[in-house]
């Protein structure tokens, strides 16, 4: 498939996510900021978003307020470096933690505690307060 823009109106002209060498972009006004940023949230999907701007308050304005796991400044949107940037998404877009995240390791565990009642056996209790004198 040959890669394709598509310039929308509005984010309900998008009802399902979409893959591959796709690009839908929109304009908008200056004073619609609020509302176009509440409407890309209500779609439910989360997983990258690219904007292209010269004024750094409103992309961080912005991707504090979308609910987007990887958010892109003035570069392509694709090519999160494995091993370097952590990447996934929120919402419809996401599974939890993301992946090559400091936190992406707990996906894969479950977490057990193990407790022995050494006194219930006849444990010394002298040997286990020997490190607290």
């Amino acid at each position: 498939m040959n890669p394709i823009a598509f310039k929308i109106n509005d984010i309900s002209e998008i009802d399902e996510e979409n893959f591959g060498p796709i690009l839908h972009f929109a304009t908008y006004k200056h004073q619609e900021l609020e509302e176009v940023i509440e409407k890309v949230n209500s779609v439910g999907y989360g997983l990258t978003m690219g904007l292209h701007s010269r004024i750094t308050d409103k992309a961080e304005k912005i991707f504090s307020k979308a609910n987007i796991g990887n958010f892109y400044l003035n570069r392509d949107i694709v090519g999160a470096v494995v091993g370097v940037q952590p990447f996934g998404g929120q919402g419809l877009s996401g599974t939890g933690p993301k992946a090559g995240g400091p936190n992406y390791l707990h996906s894969f565990v479950t977490e057990k505690t193990f407790t022995d009642n050494v006194m219930a056996t006849g444990g010394n209790i002298d040997l286990l307060n020997k490190n607290n004198k």
